[in-house]
């Protein structure tokens, strides 16, 4: 009689090791690491890719988390190591925004100054008006004001700041003297940016308000920006030559300061929030802030505190900032 042994159990078919999961996912962080640390080699012709990357840098980091709960749930630790790149990356370019860089000033030093674009289509510019009056600014620049508003806003801020220069869309309101105020030309008619020189106790301030051409996105043609990049180096030749040391520039340049668009202004002033606000100080839109357009840059004074105020019935949030000198 024959016997036949039994036949062995079928083997389970072997699962990738710790070591070689998730091969794709690591080269998505590799790729994400590079993306972050070579962007300035991004072109910006055609289509003006480069600026529209880098209004939007801060966000790529939100692609690390999603990218390490992929590596997690496939347990690749190459993955998992390859986002240490990123993470960095990401981390050396933006984590020292993330806290409060303020310090503490006595009320009586320096001037606390707000810009504001208070939109072509606000619903209430007299509230908005009031709305600024009540944040103690010493200086209020407002940008996108109306022929028909700017009587309504004269009148709201008449009794606060008896000192105030208009040129074209854009304004400046003071507490104190103003003087040798002319029109900077960007490029744009009607006039969209001033200087003046603000009489202070500690000698004089040049003061910029600027509202910068719009930018958007266009199917077909690309991230637009042309207007506003020849506005951008204007105001840069504008201040290369200013014979004051203390320069204050506020407005909406409708960009951020990471986009190359700005390095003849990023080289010779210094964003407030960046050296002494908390987190990234996003200004637009009002309702969401995602982007900060809304600029306070600085040179000859320090900034020791800056912040963004409550919404008004403008689109974009008011930005502020405390300098001393």
């Amino acid at each position: 009689m024959n016997h036949t042994s039994p036949s062995a159990p079928p083997r389970r078919a072997s699962r990738p090791r710790t070591w070689t999961r998730g091969p794709v996912l690591t080269a998505l962080a590799l790729l994400l690491g590079l993306f972050l640390l070579l962007h300035s080699w991004i072109p910006d012709r055609p289509g003006g890719l480069g600026s529209l990357v880098e209004t939007f840098l801060p966000w790529f980091g939100l692609f690390v988390p999603v990218l390490l709960a992929g590596a997690l749930w496939r347990r690749s630790a190459p993955a998992v190591i390859a986002l240490l790149l990123p993470a960095l990356v990401w981390l050396n370019l933006f984590g020292g925004l993330l806290g409060d860089r303020s310090r503490a000033t006595g009320a009586e030093e320096g001037l606390t100054v707000v810009s504001h674009n208070v939109d072509a289509d606000n619903s209430d510019p007299a509230a908005t008006a009031r709305e600024l009056a009540a944040s103690g600014a010493d200086i209020l620049a407002l940008q996108e004001l109306t022929e028909q508003a700017r009587a309504g806003y004269e009148q709201e801020l008449a009794s606060g700041y008896p000192y105030h220069e208009l040129r074209g869309t854009v304004g400046l309101w003071s507490r104190l003297p103003l003087s040798d105020t002319e029109t900077v030309d960007i490029g744009m008619l009607p006039a969209r940016a001033l200087r003046t020189t603000v009489a202070t106790d500690r000698g004089p301030l040049a003061v910029y308000v600027a509202h910068l051409g719009s930018v958007r996105v266009v199917p077909g043609s690309g991230f637009r920006t042309g207007t506003r990049d020849v506005g951008a180096r204007a105001l840069g030749e504008a201040v290369t030559a200013e014979g004051i040391e203390r320069v204050v520039l506020l407005g909406d340049l409708n960009g951020t300061m990471d986009d190359r668009a700005f390095g003849a202004l990023t080289e010779q002033l210094d964003s407030a929030q960046e050296q002494a606000g908390a987190g990234f100080g996003f200004s637009w839109p009002a309702r969401f802030p995602v982007v900060r357009p809304d600029q306070i840059l600085v040179r000859g004074v320090e900034t020791s505190s800056a912040w963004v105020l409550p919404a008004t019935a403008s689109d974009h949030r008011p930005v502020a900032a405390h300098v001393v000198w």
